[in-house]
């Protein structure tokens, strides 16, 4: 099954796809709009709804664009899930802070959540997914109450059925990732301080070289994710430094392409 899974990954990556797109905007702050970019799978039934994966892009909320994980978003919809890359504001294109990244990260869910059947979506299997500061979106969609923004709808909820993180910005707390911008908000910004029962499964990918993610903090949040009796997946990558997973890092990528994959399938998001 693995070499099957295998060439098709390869297909996938080498071969050129097309798929029915649209590009929406899901929220507007003064003069700037915010896009969410879809991809469907490429024969969608009409009276069918799919589950849904939710990509928000790295930079350590200073930098970056929604194309980061374009590569991905069209491999899961050739498998069979409505994918959505996200804009969120950063510092360097809007000059925010992570607060604001937050605050459009749970926009886009609850977006996505309220327009399920427009996008022939099942609303009850939304997957959020991120690498980096983009995981850390992913996760505190799931786990932080506050930072909502005061124009979303608050009757929709912004909480996912399921996390994908890729090295994945978890602890914000003292010598944690961002405590020097987040300060003592760390409290109530930060997934590891604020995971609770009725958290969604969840799996992560780490490089063992990470040197922004020690791999203890990893292993210290599904501890915790174990204690609240929620799952949580560890899948370590020998030898990986920070962005291992991206696209054009070989074995590294085709390696997390096809543990995500296994995951949504234990899940019952994807076939076998």
């Amino acid at each position: 099954m693995r070499y099957t899974f295998f060439i098709l990954v390869m297909t996938i990556i080498y071969t050129p796809t097309c798929y029915a797109q649209e590009k929406t905007l899901y929220k507007q702050v003064d003069t700037t709009e915010l896009f969410l970019e879809v991809y469907y799978p490429s024969q969608v039934e009409e009276a069918k709804a799919y589950p849904a994966l939710v990509f928000f892009f790295g930079g350590g909320w200073i930098s970056g664009d929604r194309m980061h994980f374009i590569h991905h978003a069209e491999y899961f919809a050739q498998r069979g899930l409505v994918c959505f890359l996200v804009d969120y504001r950063t510092k360097n294109q809007n000059g925010t802070t992570p607060f604001e990244s937050l605050k459009d990260a749970k926009s886009a869910m609850r977006f996505i959540r309220k327009n399920a059947e427009r996008f022939h979506v099942d609303s009850t299997q939304i997957i959020a997914s991120g690498g980096s500061a983009g995981g850390h979106l992913a996760a505190a969609t799931a786990l932080v109450e506050g930072y909502n923004d005061d124009g979303d709808d608050s009757s929709q909820s912004c909480i996912p059925d399921a996390l994908v993180l890729f090295n994945p910005v978890i602890d914000n707390g003292p010598g944690g990732y961002g405590y020097g911008r987040i300060g003592e908000d760390y409290r109530f910004f930060s997934p590891l301080h604020n995971i609770k029962k009725g958290a969604p499964p969840t799996l992560i990918m780490l490089g063992t070289n990470d040197k922004l993610i020690p791999v203890v903090t990893a292993q210290y949040y599904q501890k915790v994710m174990d204690v609240v009796g929620s799952r949580c997946d560890l899948r370590l990558y020998e030898g990986g430094t920070h962005g291992f997973f991206n696209y054009g890092h070989g074995k590294f990528y085709e390696q997390t392409l096809m543990d995500v994959d296994s995951f949504l399938v234990s899940l019952g998001y994807l076939n076998k």
